[in-house]
């Protein structure tokens, strides 16, 4: 079965791509020739899955799915949660976002912290979601190289290393992305 990943993000689909292997053929934005500025404007991480997935899927007229992802800090009432990946700026800088993080979390000490990903697969125009949620506390500074976003700063419940120090075939099995491609692919399975 063919399905693309809508997605813009070349780690998103590398991560995928890893962690599905050659079960399904999935087709990149590229693939299809979407180079459009899919939007991204719901106010939560479910509403901007379901928008982006409906999207392709009603312009290509070809079964996909997308994800979002967010990083929600208990301490700061769930941000940056939906607006991750443009926290410090519509920009989308990685780095300026976490540092943005780590100065509002300058301090604090309550340092829980969770990653949540919600995936809609949207296929003959039905839409099912999948979650994948991963616990965990952020340092106070950077370590690792691995991964992207917030990952040099996240530490997971049970592990002593951030998500960049981890080695990608680690993170992908506990990561929130990894958790819910999980329950994609035994959904796409079952099919």
């Amino acid at each position: 079965m063919k399905i693309v990943f809508a997605t813009q993000n070349k780690n998103k689909v590398s991560e995928i791509s890893q962690i599905i292997g050659n079960k399904f053929n999935i087709l990149s934005l590229a693939d299809i020739n979407c180079t459009d500025d899919i939007p991204e404007t719901q106010p939560t991480i479910e509403g901007n899955a379901s928008q982006k997935a409906f999207y392709v899927y009603e312009k290509y007229n070809i079964n996909c799915f997308a994800d979002d992802t967010g990083m929600e800090v208990e301490a700061l009432n769930g941000a940056p949660g939906v607006y991750s990946a443009r926290y410090a700026g519509e920009s989308h800088n990685f780095e300026a976002n976490l540092q943005k993080v780590l100065k509002e979390m300058t301090g604090i000490e309550n340092r829980k912290a969770r990653f949540k990903t919600v995936i809609s697969l949207v296929i003959d125009g039905i839409e099912t979601q999948f979650e994948g949620i991963v616990n965990g506390v952020l340092i106070n500074e950077k370590r690792g190289i691995n991964g992207f976003g917030y990952d040099p700063i996240f530490l997971p419940d049970g592990y002593e290393q951030t998500f960049a120090e981890m080695s990608s075939e680690l993170k992908n099995s506990i990561s929130h992305r990894g958790l819910a491609v999980k329950k994609l692919i035994e959904y796409l399975s079952n099919l």
